[in-house]
């Protein structure tokens, strides 16, 4: 609309009808997270503000949603002392730690009955916020606790922070009602909390920084607190921050911590999930849901804090140091540590690769003792610049396979060694190559004694011949003992052969060889995947499965396995979709190759039987899509869940990418979900799972 024939009184008014639609629009966004308008509305209203506020200066207020980006460039931050100290909190990280902090207070309270208020301990930057007469007037960040620095106009950036106090919800008391409406009106209300970043606007933050060439930012915390610190508030703008309360200093008669938490939320800040606990097993009972639940939010906590609820008991308790004795911060386990590389070995596969292992100082990470931690390959080690001796920074997180994330070489003495691979295998002794066009460095022994090792337990793994009780370490001592070389040698054991080693008695034996009995009928994609074949996971060997089904070829055995690949050129195999040139050539040397022949006809000689395929079906609505499965379902194993998925033409990753098509969650996902929604895939629960199916 034209604003160009409105006179001032006219503009006044509509300049107020405008601030309130921003306003409700911004609290419902930033706050609520429930939009009632585009984006493009949105900014039509605001260009429209701007104009009549350009047209007339005069009735710019402080409180302008124009104003939250209007701040000029700073030369320095002014210094601020906060009218009462803003307190850190001390860590625990177990319920031993937990109870012991509740006798000391008890010991110091001791006529009192405790109950206790918990809220997320988001991973962000403190700062205090001072509204006079209702309008936002000042920021400052915590600095020593007592004196912080001004940083209201990059504060002013951040649209879940009013810049107009307003009672948008109900109040738990008439009395607190009242007296914050008083000072809304005319006083000084404190509120104070937490600066962060999101998860998602610290990913597209690290795009555009990678689309340019720039250093990656290493965490959303660091990056809030920099965001924060930058003198042009522009900067702090274009980082998208967000801010949720934890506490009111402001005696609004508030008694409790519960009623803090009420306050913040009725004057329309964002504040994370809470909950009033009557005694620490409750507490306790929190701190295990949100820590399963987690990775689902949308911004970094560490753990839960716990706050003594009654005030005047939280008062009594006192300060010792910067902390209050009434609060402790819960964390959860840390997912990242420092510690040093001991020394650097290797590990070889079922076929061939060389791994570089980092033996690391025992450090506890993520709940677990950490020992070891993969480099992958010789370009993973020079990337890191990784040296024997280093101090080094090791992450883990949910099931991922701990790993180095970078070298502190400020901490380093000049006695670090650097680590070359080996030209020969450790374990044979045969040559070590690398390919070109290839990161890794293979032995070519045919006869390497870890790559037996290696192949025989996958073999008899979960997702091969399932051989209940044969786990690495007895793979390893019947290979020492030389009851085993090959895997059809699993077959020839018996009860007497068993019961002398160590770990076994009569009841240890029966049990394997029973189990051993029970997995001689497997199913055929079982069966492919067991042989180890390079480039050859669990989806190929469906693939291979189908092409057999599609042939009407019937394979009962390993010896009509045989026949059917040896009847197969090269090309019908690289012509296969999903399998390519490289997959193609190794399966049809594998079938070939003499040691891999006389294997089958073993094992066809043990009557190892192939279950019959079941028909194909005809609609196969999965076709082309892939699945990633994460948490736990109800109806289905993990197992029987990619079953379906397969029988109806499917395929499941155990990786996310771009290309996944659906993840499937269930009950406590893990590292899985959060990386599935950076990456934007689409997630579903298992309800949905089954709607489709």
């Amino acid at each position: 609309m034209s604003n160009s024939n409105l006179t001032k009184q006219e503009a006044r008014k509509r300049i107020v009808k405008l601030r309130d639609v921003i306003n409700e629009h911004r609290y419902r966004y930033h706050v609520l997270d429930a939009p009632v308008m585009s984006d493009a509305a949105l900014d039509s209203l605001k260009h429209e503000l701007a104009e009549l506020e350009r047209q007339y200066p005069d009735l710019i207020t402080a409180d302008s949603p124009t104003q939250r980006v209007g701040g000029k460039a700073l030369d320095k931050f002014e210094k601020v002392r906060h009218s009462s100290q803003m307190l850190s909190l001390e860590d625990v990280f177990s319920e031993e730690e937990l109870d012991k902090w509740q006798e000391r207070i008890q010991k110091l309270a001791p006529a009192q009955k405790i109950d206790y208020f918990s809220e997320l301990k988001v991973d962000g930057f403190a700062v205090s916020l001072i509204y006079k007469d209702g309008v936002f007037f000042q920021g400052a960040t915590r600095g020593d606790g007592k004196v912080g620095e001004d940083v209201t106009q990059n504060l002013k950036t951040i649209f879940s922070i009013p810049l107009k106090l307003e009672i948008r919800q109900d109040f738990s008391s008439p009395e607190i009602e009242k007296k914050t409406k008083a000072l809304i009106e005319k006083g000084e209300i404190i509120i104070r909390g937490e600066v962060y970043m999101s998860k998602k606007a610290f990913e597209a933050a690290n795009q555009e920084r990678a689309k340019s060439g720039l250093p990656l930012y290493a965490n959303p915390r660091n990056t809030a607190a920099g965001s924060i610190r930058q003198l042009d508030p522009k900067i702090a703008a274009s980082r998208k921050l967000n801010f949720l309360a934890y506490d009111v200093m402001t005696d609004l008669g508030q008694k409790t911590h519960q009623d803090k938490h009420q306050i913040a939320r009725a004057l329309g800040f964002k504040v994370g999930k809470d909950k009033y606990c009557s005694d620490l097993s409750e507490v306790v009972n929190l701190w295990r849901e949100i820590d399963k639940e987690r990775s689902k939010l949308a911004y970094q906590i560490d753990g839960i804090v716990v706050s003594v609820n009654s005030n005047e008991v939280f008062s009594k308790l006192g300060v010792v140091g910067k902390a209050p004795r009434g609060a402790i911060a819960f964390k959860f386990a840390a997912e990242e540590g420092t510690t040093i590389v001991e020394d650097i070995i290797i590990q070889v596969g079922r076929t061939g690769v060389l791994t570089p292992v980092a033996l690391l100082k025992p450090v506890k990470i993520g709940g677990a003792l950490i020992t070891r931690a993969t480099l992958h390959n010789e370009d993973e080690i020079k990337k890191l610049d990784v040296k024997i001796g280093d101090t080094v920074i090791v992450q883990r997180a949910g099931d991922v396979i701990p790993h180095i994330t970078e070298v502190i070489k400020n901490l380093r003495t000049g006695d670090e060694k650097k680590f070359k691979m080996p030209k020969t295998c450790p374990a044979c002794g045969s040559a070590v190559i690398r390919s070109e066009g290839e990161v890794a460095h293979r032995c070519v022994g045919k006869n390497c004694g870890a790559q037996q090792k290696e192949r025989l337990a996958h073999f008899v793994s979960k997702k091969g011949f399932n051989i209940d009780g044969l786990g690495i370490k007895i793979v390893n001592q019947l290979m020492d003992e030389g009851m085993v070389s090959e895997p059809s040698d699993i077959f020839s054991l018996e009860r007497g052969d068993l019961i002398p080693l160590e770990r076994f008695a009569e009841k240890s034996a029966d049990n394997l060889v029973d189990a051993i009995e029970k997995s001689k009928k497997i199913a055929l994609p079982k069966l492919i995947f067991a042989f180890g074949i390079r480039y050859v996971g669990e989806e190929t060997a469906l693939l291979l499965t189908r092409l057999i089904q599609d042939s009407g070829a019937k394979v009962k055995n390993t010896k009509n396995l045989m026949d059917f690949f040896q009847s197969r050129s090269l090309e019908d195999l690289e012509n296969i979709h999903g399998i390519g040139e490289v997959g193609g050539e190794e399966i049809y040397a594998w079938f070939r190759d003499k040691r891999n022949i006389n294997l089958l006809k073993e094992l066809n000689r043990y009557r190892i039987e192939v279950e019959a395929l079941a028909p194909r079906q005809a609609n196969l609505k999965f076709k082309g899509k892939t699945f990633v499965l994460t948490g736990e379902m109800e109806k289905y194993t993990r197992e029987e869940a990619k079953e379906k998925i397969r029988e109806m033409g499917g395929s499941v990753s155990s990786s996310i990418s771009p290309k996944t098509d659906f993840v499937v969650a269930g009950k406590n996902p893990g590292s899985k979900y959060a990386k599935a929604e950076k990456l934007r895939v689409k997630i579903i629960n298992e309800k949905e799972f089954l709607r489709m199916l």
